[in-house]
């Protein structure tokens, strides 16, 4: 089973990084990016066949230690 972790900056958290890729698009000539903000994916391969068991085990792991949730938001997704 596969399953993907998106990991990004919540709503109001400065994004630096985001902020300097939207001013470089800038400088390259493409000015209708309205904003950008900088994430992460973790892409798992998991043993398990239980897609419940697979979920419970998968936020356990984003919220212990593939996400600060002081600051970050993730997303699960289990692909088939």
């Amino acid at each position: 089973m596969k399953a993907i972790i998106n990991v990004y900056l919540k709503e109001g958290v400065l994004d630096p990084q985001g902020k300097a890729v939207h001013h470089a698009l800038g400088s390259l000539g493409f000015n209708n990016v309205k904003e950008v903000r900088i994430g992460k994916q973790i892409v798992l391969e998991l043993d398990e066949t239980d897609r419940e068991k697979a979920m419970k085990e998968l936020k356990e792991m984003a919220e212990t230690l593939l996400a600060n949730t002081v600051i970050e938001d993730y997303d699960i997704e289990i692909a088939e």
